[in-house]
């Protein structure tokens, strides 16, 4: 397949990538917040604590399923409508919820909300959701009704989702903002070209926000996983790749990007009913997904970076186990989106601990945590490997590995 959306050679309309016209995602998403921030956050790995977040990682406007054998969801989790766990016998019987055994190992402050669910909590007989690890521990907030077994001691609140009601429409309007602009796609500043065996995004080498508009499905020639890479990026520029269509699939083998694209790439999913991201890799990037009533699947052994959808998420597996959600920020700056309307601000987290902890945990307890190896088996694939008739002439240089 030889698909390509391509670049147009004006500025971005109403020069959108210039200074002093770009804006931060809605509701002070995104950054890490609080004292206890990282200077600088490591790569995927099962040592030490190193700071704390109180910012949300996953936001689920609906529902949010953990099926299979999915392992983890790292950082403060806010779920709108129900949080169900029924993992397959034979996994791990346990999910983990802000601290994960293998993950950026920033979880949110001791004592504040790991998991918000704004109705039902269920957790299938026999099967546990933590939210603690060693020293390091946290709160299941929820609405109306718990079933299951969760450590610590789950807490009951009628009000615990409500100052998050505002963000899905914020979202849903930021989405489309990002992909729209007069009712057409955003003008890109480069182009994206499926070859068959990768994703090729190349930009213009200046604009300070790379808009790249993708109309297929990231996959291989065969239908399985194929490489993404990004080239002529300026450093410091934020990326921002919108995948139109009302269903998209994202599979892959990606590893890891060059340069600290990861805490500036937003992957935007304005009008998709269904979304798919799949694969053996380690996913990077933040995600959006702004249609209500959507339903995105995960079966990547890693997504890496902010998780944001008003619809429902299902975070499972096909082959092999141990997909985890991993906490990393959004620090991108996005085009701006003045509304008509102007929303009241909304806070996305509780009122910080009052004694937070945010010295690292010098000797984390993993007895409790699935803990995979960084590095993705094989085995947690969810299917096909990389097309087998690779691009002839790759360049290695600009490639995640």
């Amino acid at each position: 397949m030889a698909a390509a959306v391509t670049v147009a050679a004006a500025a971005i309309v109403g020069g959108l990538a210039g200074r002093g016209v770009a804006d931060p995602l809605p509701g002070g998403l995104g950054p890490c917040k609080g004292p206890a921030c990282p200077d600088r956050y490591p790569e995927v790995n099962n040592g030490p604590v190193v700071g704390r977040d109180e910012n949300i990682n996953v936001f689920v406007g609906e529902n949010m399923l953990v099926r299979e054998a999915a392992a983890e969801a790292e950082g403060k989790v806010v779920v709108l409508g129900d949080f169900d766990m029924n993992k397959r016998a034979g996994a791990s019987q346990v999910y983990n919820v802000g601290v994960a055994g293998v993950g950026s190992r920033v979880p949110p402050p001791n004592g504040s909300d790991f998991l918000t669910a704004g109705n039902d909590v269920t957790v299938a007989p026999g099967q546990r959701l933590l939210a603690e690890e060693g020293s390091v521990s946290g709160v299941v907030r929820y609405g109306d009704t718990l079933t299951g077994t969760v450590r610590p001691r789950a807490v009951q609140d009628p009000d615990a989702a409500d100052k998050y009601a505002a963000l899905p429409d914020r979202l849903t309007a930021a989405s489309h903002c990002y992909a729209y602009d007069n009712g057409a796609p955003r003008e890109v500043t480069g182009s994206a070209v499926n070859n068959g065996s990768e994703t090729v995004f190349t930009g213009d080498g200046t604009s300070e926000i790379q808009v790249f508009n993708v109309d297929f499905d990231m996959v291989s020639r065969s239908g399985g996983d194929q490489g993404i890479s990004f080239r002529n990026i300026p450093s410091g520029a934020t990326v921002l790749v919108n995948l139109f269509g009302d269903a998209r699939t994202v599979r892959t083998y990606i590893g890891a990007l060059p340069g600290g694209l990861r805490e500036r790439l937003l992957w935007n999913v304005p009008d998709a009913s269904s979304v798919r991201f799949a694969g053996s890799g380690q996913f990077q990037g933040s995600v959006l997904v702004g249609s209500p009533g959507s339903a995105t699947t995960v079966t990547l052994p890693g997504m890496n970076g902010r998780f944001f959808t008003v619809g429902s998420l299902t975070h499972t597996s096909l082959v092999g186990g141990g997909q985890e959600i991993h906490a990393y920020p959004f620090n991108g700056d996005l085009p701006s989106c003045a509304s008509p309307s102007p929303t009241p601000s909304v806070s996305p987290s509780e009122s910080p601990d009052p004694d937070p902890d945010p010295d690292p945990d010098p000797d984390p307890d993993p007895s409790d945590s699935d803990d995979p190896d960084p590095s993705p088996d094989p085995s947690d694939s969810d299917g096909p490997g990389p097309d087998p008739d690779p691009d002839p002439d790759p360049d290695p240089s600009d490639s995640g590995p």
